[in-house]
């Protein structure tokens, strides 16, 4: 056997390692926390003061102690109607908190949105949460959101959805998989490095494109932990995994109708693969979506080595939001 073959051998992670590295490696690549900030990051991150308008924390939408959400209302009560943005934190779907982006939060509201942070319930060793169930509550978190908003005197009519990591995972899968059943337009999304497929092929950042029984028992731990189903190596090996893997595949659901999406990915990341972008993109392609890709072509998942790159990201937000959700 030549070394080169032995070296792919051995890069498929055994089943159990697979799961914990890849949750711990999404939980420590948190998209776009530099560790020097640049200049330019300050025009859209500020601290929450009650100038900016009113700040309510903790709301309740379900039973499950997770299912908290936090609404940032504009200064300005008076308009007819509102839009608002909803950002979910990163995490690895094990970590993180919607307190987490406060000023991201602060700086929409004060651009005239409502924004919301949404908390939903992790996975733990001894929970059987997945990115799944993690998207129902958000699904389920919204027209309470809504609700909540009404009743204290701000009428929403259309919303973004945004996040990071974990976050934009979940935010992609509310605003193709769910839009049409969302209580207002969804308008825009924008997002960073969330995975939005699981072909095994895609995945070599874990060892799992190598076709070998190691391989596909990996793939059917790691994606059925994701899925909240249960997999098995041979489903991983003749594709049928797929159709269980469709309601956390985001790119499976975007039609004709979905909205403008702006992505963010890292082409050297070693958590969430940039092969799997592809999916994505041609989906949108196919069904004549507006989008706009950014690659940061000199970073893995955190994209802090891409300024420039990131830069011109939130300066296309804010051109899209102006596009498409203006304030009113």
């Amino acid at each position: 056997m030549s070394r080169a073959k032995k070296e792919k051998e051995v890069r498929a992670v055994p089943v159990g390692m697979g799961i914990l590295v890849f949750v711990l490696a999404f939980a420590g690549g948190v998209a776009s926390k530099f560790a020097i900030t640049p200049s330019w990051a300050k025009n859209y991150s500020i601290d929450w003061s009650d100038e900016l308008g009113t700040l309510k924390t903790d709301i309740s939408y379900g039973d499950s102690e997770a299912n908290k959400f936090d609404l940032y209302l504009p200064k300005d009560n008076t308009k007819e109607s509102y839009g608002l943005i909803v950002y979910l934190h990163a995490g690895g779907f094990t970590t993180g908190d919607k307190a987490d982006d406060r000023k991201t939060l602060a700086w929409l509201c004060s651009k005239g949105y409502i924004a919301c942070g949404i908390n939903y319930t992790l996975r733990t060793e001894e929970n059987n949460a997945s990115v799944l169930t993690q998207s129902n509550e958000i699904k389920a978190a919204v027209p309470v959101v809504i609700e909540e908003a009404e009743k204290l005197g701000y009428h929403i009519t259309e919303m973004t959805m945004s996040g990071g990591s974990a976050g934009g995972c979940l935010a992609m899968l509310y605003a193709y998989r769910d839009a049409a059943e969302s209580p207002v337009p969804v308008r825009l999304l924008f997002e960073m490095v969330g995975p939005s497929s699981f072909y095994a092929e895609d995945w070599g950042i874990y060892g799992l494109d190598q076709d070998t029984d190691d391989s596909r028992k990996a793939a059917a731990g790691l994606f059925g932990v994701m899925g909240g189903v249960e997999l098995t190596p041979e489903m991983i090996k003749d594709g049928s995994y797929q159709e269980l893997m469709k309601p956390i595949s985001a790119f499976r659901y975007v039609n004709q109708n979905s909205c403008p999406s702006l992505l963010l990915y890292g082409t050297h990341d070693r958590v969430q693969p940039w092969n799997g972008v592809r999916h994505l993109v041609k989906a949108l392609d196919d069904n004549g979506v507006d989008y706009k890709l950014f690659e940061a072509a000199h970073s893995g998942h955190g994209v802090q080595n891409d300024s420039a790159v990131m830069k011109e990201y939130m300066e296309t937000v804010e051109e899209y939001l102006d596009k498409y959700m203006p304030v009113k």
